[in-house]
């Protein structure tokens, strides 16, 4: 019996599909014709494709005797396979349907800081909607460390500070600019534009020295002749919010924790945000592995955050301009 299986398996590989659905319709209803119109084709190109069955397999399917159809005890057996395939291609069809509606599959984000907090979770929840099954991993990480995940496949995408371009890495750009933030209630609230002239001496946040919005910042400050008092050396702007909040300084800070804080913060808010002259840039980019081509699930959520960026960018141009 081994022998026989095993030839079955080996001469079925060369039927198609629409042959064992044909064959299964036929052991269904016991009629060439009737399996005919199921299928929706003739009857005797429905004979003709089991008599090729026949013959790819090597043994007789049916008995003909007066008109009528008598299954082999191969038949039989070979219909529980054809059940099995059947079965099997209608799931992957189901499944590549749902993969082709970005319904179902497997997204790994790798993300810095200063979006993990507010803006890219944001932006998951109203991805997923609709999207139970869809699997995500999300871990924040340090710009320079996602290079390298997304550089060696570990990440789909990878949300980070624009990196020096490399061959392994595809990137699509950003150009922010950094607004300055201080507490509502302050004088300087009521000025659509800070410059240096306004923060000459006062206590200021800012990021650590090598950073390059630290480094454009304390040179705008140098080029205008105006004191720049470093109060605070933070790793990342988010908590200098509650410092500012607080009273304790003022930060020029990224547009993206600025936007984060407007999507959590109730209203009236406790701070505010202007633009700040020169202009500051803080350059992010989204990141994706150079070498393969990305699957469905992650070029669909690449484009959805590059216009979430975009309208971020539009919403605090006219939020600046509007104060």
């Amino acid at each position: 019996m081994s022998d026989f299986i095993n030839a079955v398996y080996g001469r079925a590989l060369n039927l198609s599909i629409r042959q064992i659905a044909t064959f299964r319709e036929v052991m269904r209803s016991g009629s060439i014709s009737q399996a005919a119109r199921t299928v929706g084709r003739t009857q005797p190109a429905v004979s003709t494709m089991i008599a090729t069955m026949e013959q790819e397999l090597g043994f007789p399917l049916f008995i003909r005797e007066q008109g009528k159809l008598t299954p082999t005890p191969e038949a039989h057996f070979f219909l529980e396979e054809a059940d099995a395939i059947l079965t099997r291609v209608e799931r992957t069809k189901h499944t590549l349907s749902r993969i082709r509606a970005l319904e179902t599959g497997k997204l790994r984000i790798a993300c810095h800081p200063a979006a993990s907090d507010q803006f890219l979770p944001h932006l998951l929840t109203e991805f997923l909607k609709g999207r139970s099954e869809i699997e995500i991993v999300f871990n924040m990480r340090s710009s320079d460390l996602i290079e390298d995940l997304v550089a060696s496949q570990q990440f789909d995408i990878g949300f980070s500070e624009t990196p020096r371009r490399r061959a392994s890495i595809k990137q699509t750009d950003f150009d922010l600019e950094c607004v300055c933030i201080m507490p509502a209630d302050d004088p300087l609230a009521s000025k659509d534009v800070i410059a240096p002239d306004d923060l000459d001496g006062k206590p200021m946040a800012i990021l650590f020295d090598d950073h390059p919005t630290a480094i454009q910042t304390e040179a705008a400050f140098r080029m205008s002749g105006r004191r720049f008092n470093k109060r605070l050396e933070l790793r990342t702007f988010l908590p200098g919010l509650q410092f500012v909040a607080a009273g304790y300084c003022y930060m020029i800070c990224d547009m993206i924790t600025a936007y984060s804080h407007l999507l959590q913060t109730p209203r009236p808010a406790r701070l505010v945000i202007r633009r700040f002259r020169p202009r500051i840039s803080n350059s992010v980019s989204i990141l994706t592995p150079g070498y393969v081509t990305q699957a469905q699930i992650a070029q669909a959520f690449s484009a959805y955050l590059e216009d979430a960026i975009e309208t971020m960018q539009q919403r605090m141009v006219d939020l600046l301009s509007s104060t």
